[in-house]
């Protein structure tokens, strides 16, 4: 038999290396199929909402109305693509499932309106739940 023969260990690395190069594509989609959302939750606190609050009076009593004003956004880390909207309920408590990544908590129109609330970075992590807190500022004293 002339020809060059190939050791058998050899030829067998080459078929598995091969074999493996195959499912590997397969695995990596899989594996980005599977990743389970994290969670957002927090308060919404509207500061200065009345003209003026004496001293030792009640704070004021926020309605679903005055919460549905100040909607907050989920934007990217870039701030270019807004991820979700999210609408507190009528005591300003909120929670929002979203995927793994960085993102930024903003109300939605800070810039037109003269809201003062200072945006918050976060990182959303597979199944766990992340606690943001919101404070907007009206402006109105």
């Amino acid at each position: 038999m002339g020809g060059v023969s190939t050791p058998r260990p050899i030829m067998v690395l080459k078929r598995l290396l091969i074999a493996g190069c195959a499912f590997l594509p397969l695995l990596t989609i899989r594996a980005g199929d599977t990743a389970k959302p994290g969670f957002l939750e927090g308060h919404l606190k509207i500061i200065s909402l009345k003209e003026v609050e004496l001293a030792g009076g009640s704070p004021p009593k926020f309605t679903a109305e005055n919460y549905a004003e100040y909607p907050l956004i989920v934007l990217t880390k870039d701030r270019q693509k807004e991820v979700a909207r999210i609408a507190p309920d009528r005591d300003g408590n909120y929670r929002v499932s979203l995927p793994p990544a960085d993102y930024i908590l903003d109300v939605a129109g800070r810039g037109q309106r003269r809201l003062r609330a200072e945006p918050q970075p976060f990182t959303v992590v597979s199944g766990q739940t992340l606690r943001v807190d919101m404070d907007v500022d009206t402006g109105i004293r």
